[in-house]
């Protein structure tokens, strides 16, 4: 029957096309980016480092943190009264390396992802 058939999410009559504005939507502020580049690049982090990495108050941070966390792009661990945040997988941090691979193409030229000599950087 077609209620057993799932629908594939990159159907543009998706059920996922709404959730996936949603993400985009949550992913369209430049503290937040700059939040997934910092934990892409360090790994698990606290609010504190956080914020002086992104060069925002920590009260500011935390409030965008909690907001990545109800979308499930972070995730969290306590150690004693510290908590430190985590991407919650690989696909946040892969949607933040493609829109900046995208910026880079606005500028003209040949954009730095496509450069060979980068190891381990996507050349599409």
């Amino acid at each position: 029957m077609d209620a057993d058939k799932q629908i594939c999410g990159r159907s543009p009559d998706s059920q996922y096309v709404e959730l996936a504005v949603e993400v985009f939507s949550m992913l369209a502020d430049a503290t937040r980016i700059r939040i997934i580049l910092a934990l892409r690049d360090h790994g698990e982090l606290s609010v504190n480092l956080l914020a002086d990495i992104v060069d925002k108050a920590p009260p500011s941070v935390s409030q965008h943190l909690a907001k990545l966390r109800l979308a499930r792009i972070v995730a969290t661990r306590q150690e004693g009264t510290k908590v430190f945040y985590r991407l919650e997988n690989e696909h946040a941090r892969q949607l933040v390396a493609d829109a900046i691979f995208q910026a880079e193409h606005t500028l003209g030229g040949a954009p730095r992802h496509h450069h060979a000599d980068l190891a381990g950087e996507a050349t599409a």
